[in-house]
């Protein structure tokens, strides 16, 4: 693959897999939009883990905390706050691990990677995340997080399976919703982020193998460290604003690109 196309996708998938404007629908269009060839599932597994490495290091203090509480959750315990939040984790894993398999079995994930339902979801999901930061209260930090909650979320973050929802964007949304503080908001949807990107990137790689499809290893090296640090500078860079900035600029964003993609791709 041509390195200004590597590295195009490779920052592409960085910054908007954590911001809330969505990754997916972002890699969907590159290739719909211009002349470029699809990239692959072994580039995708490639991204996948440097915007994994990118999460887990920045907030490596709880995923250290909840990897040295897994011994107990496995034992049974919730008596310490990394097995509380490894088990909370997992709850609201679940529905977007269902959801996921079954729109894969059944083919339906496919026919909605279009530049129209993405137009919409851009929208839709745009204007929902500006109505929950307006009206949603800012009173509960993310150590609030209840088994209940992480099950909404979850829900929440299985609509994301839809192309131009944003995974978190709509986390996000939910948390919003819930009266979480817009940083800690974010930092529940980052770290939500964990387990569906590490299943997401298993499912390829399984694909990857599968089809006997391992590209050129130079050009999967370049990939995941681009993404790695182009996820690591927006995850920082979104983190410090939210202590200031609402999720407006990202919501005008969405809206523009969905008025337009609708535009562009009406039957």
């Amino acid at each position: 693959m041509p390195l200004f196309q590597l590295i195009l996708l490779a920052v592409i998938q960085g910054i908007t897999e954590f911001l809330p404007i969505s990754s997916s629908g972002h890699l969907i269009l590159l290739p719909e939009l211009t002349s470029l060839a699809d990239q692959g599932q072994a580039l995708d597994v490639a991204v996948h883990v440097g915007t994994l490495g990118a999460v887990i290091l920045y907030f490596w203090r709880d995923v250290a905390e909840a990897v040295v509480g897994l011994p107990r959750l496995i034992r049974g315990k919730l008596d310490t706050p990394g097995a509380r939040l490894a088990f909370l984790l997992i709850v609201a894993t679940i529905p977007a691990v269902v959801v996921g398999f079954a729109l894969k079995a059944t083919g339906a994930i496919d026919m909605m990677r279009s530049a129209f339902v993405i137009g919409w979801t851009m929208l839709i999901f745009g204007l929902v995340l500006w109505w929950a930061d307006q009206r949603g209260a800012e009173v509960k930090q993310a150590q609030d997080w209840t088994l209940r909650e992480a099950w909404l979320l979850g829900l929440w973050q299985a609509v994301a399976l839809i192309p131009g929802t944003s995974r978190s964007g709509i986390t996000i949304t939910g948390a919003r919703f819930l009266g979480y503080a817009r940083a800690d908001a974010a930092k529940v949807a980052m770290l939500m982020s964990i387990p569906v990107i590490l299943a997401s990137a298993a499912l390829l790689g399984l694909d990857v193998v599968q089809e006997g499809d391992l590209g050129q290893l130079s050009d999967l090296a370049i990939a995941t460290a681009l993404a790695f640090l182009s996820a690591l500078l927006a995850l920082a860079l979104m983190m410090r604003l939210l202590r200031s900035v609402s999720f407006t600029p990202y919501v005008i964003y969405r809206v523009v690109l969905g008025v337009g993609l609708i535009w562009w791709a009406w039957p």
